[in-house]
């Protein structure tokens, strides 16, 4: 029994094996993609970094020019004046004590996590439950703060979050293939410029590895990993 079915092996007989140029690719993964569903189109770029080694760790958000096509649910953990706030921003769940409660029982019914400075002890208490899930609030990447108005809005329109995994891998949705080309060539241009930026003082040797691009039942097409600059323009 073949691995792929005939609509995968169809479109994967388009892919040369070759280097493309961002927009190249973007436009080649429109078009062979072939499920009858709005795809996400995702980028995964391989690092030459030892996540093992935490001065090597590879990891932050940032907030798309298009956004992911995505409707992001967001929580937040706040009381008095900030939790009105993120419900006046656009906040799906806003709550203390009680959404504390509820996501011990397992009621998660949310893709990014809000917290207050002040309520982190009490967020503390359910690391382990959102920690594996990738929910827990950070400061580093902006989402432990007071002005949750302001990351709400952000998490709403697009921001994400990425992280080298234990390969050195970063897999990063760049939006829809139902985006236009211009769309998804500047937000993979706004990812690729950003991964180049945060690169660990401590790597050695080749940076940037390999980039892959590729709609969620399609095949990867290859990009050269040294146009970064004019991403969007090549």
């Amino acid at each position: 029994m073949p691995k792929h079915g005939k609509k995968f092996s169809a479109a994967k007989a388009k892919v040369e094996d070759k280097l493309y140029t961002p927009r190249e690719a973007v436009a080649l993964v429109k078009d062979i993609h072939f499920a009858n569903f709005d795809e996400t189109v995702e980028a995964s770029i391989r690092l030459g970094v030892d996540t093992r080694k935490a001065d090597q760790n590879v990891r932050g958000s940032l907030a798309l020019p298009h956004g992911t096509g995505k409707d992001v649910r967001v929580a937040v953990f706040a009381e008095g004046e900030q939790a009105q706030a993120a419900r006046d921003a656009g906040a799906d769940i806003v709550g203390s004590d009680e959404l504390v409660d509820a996501v011990k029982k397992g009621d998660i019914n949310f893709d990014a996590v809000i917290a207050t400075p002040p309520m982190m002890a009490k967020v503390g208490a359910i690391g382990k439950i959102l920690g594996p899930r990738g929910l827990m609030p950070n400061p580093k990447l902006g989402t432990v703060t007071m002005d949750v108005a302001k990351m709400v809005g952000e998490l709403k329109s697009g921001r994400i979050e990425y992280r080298a995994d234990r390969f050195g891998i970063v897999h990063v949705p760049l939006g829809k293939v139902s985006f236009s080309e211009q769309d998804l060539a500047e937000n993979y241009a706004a990812l690729i410029q950003e991964i180049v930026r945060v690169k660990p003082s401590s790597a050695k040797g080749k940076y940037v590895k390999s980039v892959a691009m590729a709609s969620t039942m399609g095949p990867s097409v290859m990009i050269d990993p040294t146009l970064v600059r004019d991403a969007a323009e090549v």
